[in-house]
């Protein structure tokens, strides 16, 4: 019982039934809430020893002075419940939303005596039927425009129609025919709702339909002779087509879904969903989620299609498809969810949950994920380029390191290598919170035996051509004074060291610096840390634990940017170094020149295929032949 904490309790008394937990700390604050098919099974991962547990989930659990739980029915009544407490009491530890903007919707009143179609971003308008969301406000008006023309329903505003109303005139949109006029008796106000209930159908997407039956009406209007009917049904087709030909048909006109990518890492999530009614995007929608625990790409799932349709939107009605790029765990009992929820919203029908395998699907799937990419990327990236999220990013980092100033200039390093050959490392510069390319540095390292003595080779070279900034001053106006250019150097001393590892790396650094004569850390010294990928922890040297930074706080965002862009230049370099190896070797071959070398590795791949592979494979290869093939086969296993 010392390795774990002391309110766990008695295995015995934890049911094996299905049911929701809560734990709670000091205050009586519930810290987070889940569910279960086995209760006793579940909250047995949370109890194991804490050096086992992952870090987030065990500072929730050390954080917490209890636990309790709730046994339900069945599975169904337990994602119920889940999802009831955590809209209730928020939980600091379980998902957070938060939406990147407010998206502009096109609603219709249909519960207002006179229904009214308006953009706005109120998502609450009591009896309103929503369309979208959209993401410009401009091309949403300008549908909007345009389908008055078809549809010439109310769009004014209640002062508006009032004032019409006591002056028997018309507003300029009655008089220019966007709108039925039913406030001077032009149309009664049942004629009027028809209209309106004809827009929301059509909004919906039963386009086809009503443009097949506008069709016919022309052409009946037409075989009657009546030509001034048929030239205004002529004009309202043509608008009609105009709407749609600016939504992309993607999928056939009988799929009505929602398709959600969502791309993740340690910290966020950016979820992606693109609506399709009637095979044709109607609206797009993007936002981000903070992940407090450790939580898996099913997991995450559930709680973004769930809360996608349950955030107190009740224009929100799940799509009788849903697809997602894996299925969670309890995916029978959330699509049994959704079918309620899309029952209580007036919608029949049961709602699907499944994974695009193949087809035009699968390809629209991908691109949703392929925006949600590249939104955590834009959103990662907003964060850290954000100037006050810069400077607190700055201040955060220097009061959890304990630094006496805050760290304007950072330098990371990160080592490369494959199978232990072509080791290289790479310094990046990061100044006030942002890369500074034109001092990046590559090194060679032509022998180590483990990645901690590639990095204590790595910092030795770097300390030794340490300069303090009155140096590079001096060097820099006595290179203008002569009129030569300044000989390039590693400019200014830096505020902190950054390595990607953990403590054996750290310590790695920490003997480097000691060994250059500075000390790691305090007031005349350079600060040190490191970061751990798998658990985003920061070390710092001879510490037994590690810093632990908020999930959601600019400084772990901007750790995580400099650490990934050390990465990158390292592998770049790494595998430029490869290509030059293996260039270098076969060039060596008699008959083979730069063509046939690039022939080779073109058709090969990679190098490694090219070492496994055998004379006649090699041989394959347009313009070698036999006996080259041969050499080759030979000189690469030979050199092994």
């Amino acid at each position: 019982m010392t390795d774990t904490v002391a309110y766990r309790p008695k295995a015995g008394e934890i049911p094996t039934s299905p049911g929701v937990y809560r734990f709670r700390d000091k205050a009586g604050r519930i810290l987070y809430v889940g569910k279960a098919k086995n209760l006793r099974a579940r909250l047995s991962n949370y109890f194991a020893p804490l050096t086992s547990l992952h870090e987030r989930t065990r500072r929730m659990v050390t954080t917490a002075s209890s636990v309790e739980w709730t046994v339900v029915g069945s599975e169904f009544e337990a994602l119920q419940l889940e999802f009831s407490w955590i809209k209730e009491f928020n939980p600091p530890f379980n998902v957070q939303f938060r939406d990147d903007k407010s998206y502009p919707y096109l609603a219709i009143t249909l519960a207002d005596d006179v229904p009214r179609v308006l953009v706005t971003r109120n998502r609450k308008i009591a009896g309103a039927r929503y369309f979208g969301p959209y993401t410009k406000v401009w091309a949403i008006r300008e549908t909007l425009d345009l389908l008055l023309r078809v549809f010439p329903m109310r769009s004014c505003s209640d002062s508006v129609y009032r004032r019409a109303e006591q002056t028997g005139r018309p507003c300029l949109l009655g008089e220019i025919g966007k709108c039925a006029a039913p406030c001077v008796g032009r149309i009664s106000k049942e004629d009027h709702k028809s209209i309106a209930l004809d827009y929301a159908s059509f909004m919906a997407g039963n386009d086809s339909k009503f443009v097949a039956d506008l069709s016919q009406r022309m052409k009946d209007a037409a075989e009657r002779q009546d030509y001034e009917s048929a030239a205004k049904l002529r004009d309202q087709l043509a608008a009609i087509e105009t709407v749609l030909s600016k939504n992309t048909v993607v999928l056939p006109d009988t799929v009505d879904g929602d398709l959600f990518g969502i791309a993740h890492d340690e910290l966020a999530a950016a979820v992606q969903q693109f609506s399709v009614r009637g095979g044709r995007i109607r609206g797009v929608r993007s936002w981000v989620v903070d992940k407090e625990l450790d939580l898996g790409l099913p997991e995450l799932v559930e709680t973004v299609v769930h809360n996608a349709y349950e955030q107190g939107s009740t224009e929100a009605v799940p799509p009788r498809l849903v697809v997602v790029p894996v299925l969670p765990e309890d995916a029978a009992e959330l699509e049994r969810l959704l079918t309620e929820l899309r029952s209580e919203r007036g919608r029949s029908g049961r709602v699907t949950i499944r994974v695009a395998r193949r087809g035009d699907l699968a390809q629209l799937s991908e691109t949703v994920t392929r925006n949600a990419l590249s939104a955590l990327a834009s959103y990662k990236t907003r964060r850290s380029g954000d100037f006050v999220a810069r400077s607190q990013a700055l201040s955060d980092i220097q009061e959890a390191l304990g630094m006496t100033e805050a760290p304007l200039r950072m330098e990371c390093y990160d080592v490369s290598h494959l199978s232990g050959t072509n080791i290289v490392a790479s310094m990046v510069v990061f100044e006030d919170g942002l890369p500074r390319k034109d001092q990046y540095r590559r090194f060679s390292i032509p022998d180590s035996t483990d990645d901690t003595e590639s990095i204590y080779q790595t910092l030795s070279r770097r300390l030794a051509r340490l300069d303090d900034e009155q140096t590079v001053r001096a060097s820099q106006e006595q290179a203008e004074l002569e009129g030569a250019a300044p000989r390039k150097r590693f400019a200014y001393r830096p505020n902190l060291l950054i390595v990607d590892g953990g403590q054996p790396q750290v310590q790695a650094a920490a003997r480097a610096l000691r060994d250059a004569g500075v000390a790691p850390g305090g007031p005349d010294g350079i600060a040190l840390c490191g970061i751990a990928k798998r658990l985003e922890e920061i070390w710092l040297p001879d510490s037994d634990f590690p810093v632990i930074l908020p999930r959601n706080s600019d400084a772990l965002f901007l750790f995580q940017r400099i650490r990934d862009e050390a990465h990158r230049f390292a592998i770049g370099f790494q595998r430029q170094k490869r290509s030059k190896d293996i260039t270098s070797v076969l060039s060596e071959i008699p008959g083979l020149g730069p063509a046939r070398v690039r022939d080779l590795l073109q058709h090969f791949g990679s190098v490694a295929r090219l070492r496994a592979a055998d004379a006649e494979a090699i041989a394959q290869v347009r313009g070698i032949g036999p006996a080259t093939a041969a050499a080759v086969h030979e000189h690469l296993r030979g050199g092994e």
